[in-house]
């Protein structure tokens, strides 16, 4: 056969066989069973959850499973058009392939399976393999999905599953798929205020640096234009003094005192020649002081070098 499983892996062989076993009756809800070449890879049905945009349709799917299965998750791929997840693509569950780190081995295909159906009704959030249709567009699809038959195992929507009586309960009970779904939720509502936290506190952010830079730019326009005024309004007031006559000055006021002071005093500090700066003086005079001793030492070579000739030249007449 065709079988992709490798019959050592015992662990994983006894587990499907078992569970194999328990979902081999469909229920009114769902249904899912092994191919019969490959024991990795199911095909399910699931009955679209009631009081919702899937209530009346019936969907069909694929759930491939790793060699370490149960202790890695399994994918699970939709394979009828619905308006929630894209058909022939890995859909993106806690329960599924892309979050290893949230699978339990305690879970089952039965725990995916109803996990599914509680899944269906909730926003895709730009999820993996997710759609977010209109509710016209998904009620549309339901009902052409109880078309749908599989190429691959032979299933038809319309028998996949058993019949909804009266007194079967509208929805399947299973306590940790219901708890998936409120984890997931929950995971995902706290992701998106995190993130609409994160973006209003950064628009806050921006807007206190703006603030503050407009704020200080409106100090400066105002002092400038508070000394502008202070010394058109003492110009302006000068000239009426003084064609009245040689009286004294009046004492000028503490907002004119403030506006001479800022006119007066610089607005930069004023650079100042550091002590580095005041050493070519002394470059010079040590250099004049290097040249100095130079002179000397090439002047005192020179008498040795008379003194030694006049001593060679005297020997020599001396011999002669």
């Amino acid at each position: 056969s065709d079988s992709t499983y490798d019959l050592r892996n015992h662990v994983s062989v006894k587990r499907l066989m078992k569970e194999a076993a328990e979902l081999r009756d469909p229920t009114e809800h769902y249904h899912a069973q092994p191919l019969e070449d490959n024991l990795f890879e199911w095909h399910f049905s699931v009955r679209g959850p009631p009081d919702s945009d899937f209530d009346g349709g019936v969907y069909h799917g694929r759930i491939v499973l790793p060699p370490e299965y149960p202790m890695k998750p399994p994918s699970i791929i939709l394979l009828t058009p619905n308006g929630r997840f894209e058909v022939g693509k890995k859909i993106c569950l806690s329960i599924s392939g892309h979050h290893p780190e949230t699978w339990q081995p305690s879970w089952s295909i039965r725990t995916a399976l109803i996990a599914i159906i509680g899944f269906m009704p909730t926003k895709g959030e730009g999820a993996i393999g997710s759609l977010d249709y209109t509710p016209e567009e998904r009620r549309a699809l339901a009902k052409k999905s109880l078309d749908f038959c599989c190429d691959v195992c032979g299933s038809c929507m319309r028998s996949a599953l058993l019949a909804l009586s009266p007194d079967s309960d509208p929805r399947p009970v299973d306590h940790h798929a219901h708890r998936l779904a409120q984890q997931i939720n929950f995971k995902a509502d706290s992701s998106s205020s995190a993130a609409d936290s994160g973006s209003s506190a950064a628009a806050a952010a921006a807007a206190v640096t703006s603030s503050n830079s407009e704020s200080s730019a409106t100090a400066e326009r105002d002092t400038e234009d508070t000394a502008s005024a202070e010394q058109t309004e003492s110009s302006s007031v000068a000239p009426q003094t003084s064609s009245e006559g040689p009286s004294v000055p009046a004492a000028p006021s503490p907002r004119q005192r403030r506006s001479q002071n800022q006119i007066q005093s610089p607005r930069y500090p004023v650079l100042t020649a550091s002590p580095a700066a005041q050493l070519p003086p002394q470059d010079a005079g040590h250099t004049g002081l290097a040249v100095l001793i130079v002179l000397l030492t090439l002047a005192l070579a020179a008498l040795i070098f008379r003194r030694i000739y006049l001593a060679h030249e005297y020997k020599f007449d001396y011999e002669l």
